[in-house]
């Protein structure tokens, strides 16, 4: 009996010896330090998302024709800021163009793919195929979790 328990003491010490060992070597690798006159990196902020509305400023867009792989394009430019207090997840613009009768002609979607996080400025890019009856436009702006709230501003 006394040869099982000086056996099973061994073995839990030899276990515990191996356990502290490897716990010893796992320590988290330290990151390397910032070369002099540079800032460290900052981690990114997790913002809650916007539920509902959300308000957002956007500049003027800017219109004009071009060429996209050999095609003709009416190429659609405006800078978007995000002034809610929380993320917009999903943030989508959508470009439609209408004929002088009102009937939908054709249009563009945009989607930025991470959350717009609060005070950011993203640029949107829409690249509408030319249509000779195109006549005027409209914007749609919506968001994974409701509506924008759309400001035209001057200048962000």
């Amino acid at each position: 009996m006394n040869r099982h328990m000086h056996s099973m003491l061994a073995l839990a010490g030899a276990f515990l010896f191996v356990v502290g060992t490897a716990a010893e070597q796992a320590k988290p690798a330290t990151t390397p330090a910032p070369a002099a006159g540079q800032a460290p990196a900052a981690r990114p902020r997790l913002v809650p998302p916007v539920r509902g509305v959300a308000p957002i400023a956007y500049t003027k867009p800017v219109v004009k024709a071009g060429k996209q792989d050999g095609r003709e394009v009416i190429i659609t430019t405006f800078q978007v800021k995000n002034t809610a207090t929380g993320s917009i997840a999903g943030f989508t613009v959508e470009e439609f163009w209408y004929d002088k009768a009102g009937e939908p002609v054709t249009g563009d979607r945009f989607r930025y793919t991470k959350p717009l996080q609060p005070g950011e400025v993203i640029t949107v890019t829409l690249n509408t195929p030319r249509n000779p009856k195109m006549d005027r436009n409209s914007y749609k702006f919506s968001h994974a979790n409701g509506d924008i709230k759309p400001t035209v501003q001057a200048k962000l």
